[in-house]
């Protein structure tokens, strides 16, 4: 980071924290939920509205942010309302937002392995913007609250849904928001993370949290600076051996969660 000005400098450490909390907040509900297919479509469905939007000449962010929202909605009511299992739904459009990622990366203008492309692919911690920052900021406090204002009625569908429908909570809205808050978390987490690889930072802090505790709100606490962790440690890697961000992130993580699983006093149970 030598020779970027410390304003920059701000946006980008101040955009990878706040990246990392949100995933590690909203990865509690994927990982309990088990969402991890859902997720994974997800992001990929982000990474081809972004690479559609590089295409058309379009903000890759605008567009990446509704496919994401528009994957939500499919995955979500559409889901239930043809009774069908989520991996069926998954298992037909994951492939299929791949495909149409690397098509319109394809088309776009310049040559497919441009440095916007591989930041779509890859994640490029100099692309993440100021307005970008602003957006992470206000979704990760909409979600703070959220989980703040609704958390019985989330620790309820996170214990056993079926109960907690039985109870009288109505889980469907709450499950709804859950894939809309994860679709917007994606998308604004794609110039940092990249289209790919976006998903192991949804997944790891979270997973890695559950390792140790059972507390839910230590879980959301321990998930989010987890999270907030690995973004950090992450970038640090990739200045120090020039990696790209996303890269460095899922190693970082990656090797987290793995020691985490050796030393998890639940495996040993």
């Amino acid at each position: 980071m030598y020779g970027l000005p410390w304003s920059l400098i701000v946006t980008l450490v101040g955009g990878a924290a706040l990246t990392g909390a949100a995933c590690g907040l909203l990865g509690t509900f994927v990982v309990r939920l088990r969402l991890s297919s859902l997720g994974f479509t997800m992001s990929h469905a982000a990474f081809a509205g972004a690479a559609l939007g590089l295409a058309l000449g379009i903000e890759p962010l605008t567009l990446a942010l509704i496919a994401s929202v528009l994957t939500a909605a499919v995955l979500g009511p559409v889901a239930e309302r043809a009774k069908l299992p989520a991996d069926v739904i998954t298992g037909v459009l994951f492939p299929l937002t791949m495909a149409l990622g690397l098509i319109f990366l394809y088309l776009a203008p310049g040559t497919a392995m441009s440095s916007s492309a591989l930041g779509l692919l890859w994640g490029s911690l100099l692309a993440m913007t100021h307005t970008d920052f602003l957006w992470l900021m206000g979704l990760t406090g909409a979600i703070v609250l959220t989980i703040g204002l609704f958390f019985k009625e989330f620790q309820a569908l996170l214990f056993d849904r079926k109960l907690a429908e039985e109870s009288g909570i109505p889980t469907r809205p709450f499950y709804y928001l859950i894939l809309f808050l994860t679709g917007a978390t994606i998308a604004l987490a794609l110039r940092l993370v990249g289209g790919l690889l976006v998903f192991v930072l949804l997944q790891s802090p979270a997973a890695t949290a559950f390792q140790f505790l059972y507390d839910l709100k230590k879980i959301f606490f321990w998930a989010a600076l987890l999270g907030v962790s690995y973004a950090g440690v992450g970038i640090a890697l990739s200045f120090a051996f020039d990696l790209p961000i996303g890269s460095a992130i899922v190693l970082v993580s990656t090797v987290g969660f793995g020691l985490a699983v050796w030393r998890s006093p639940k495996r040993r149970r």
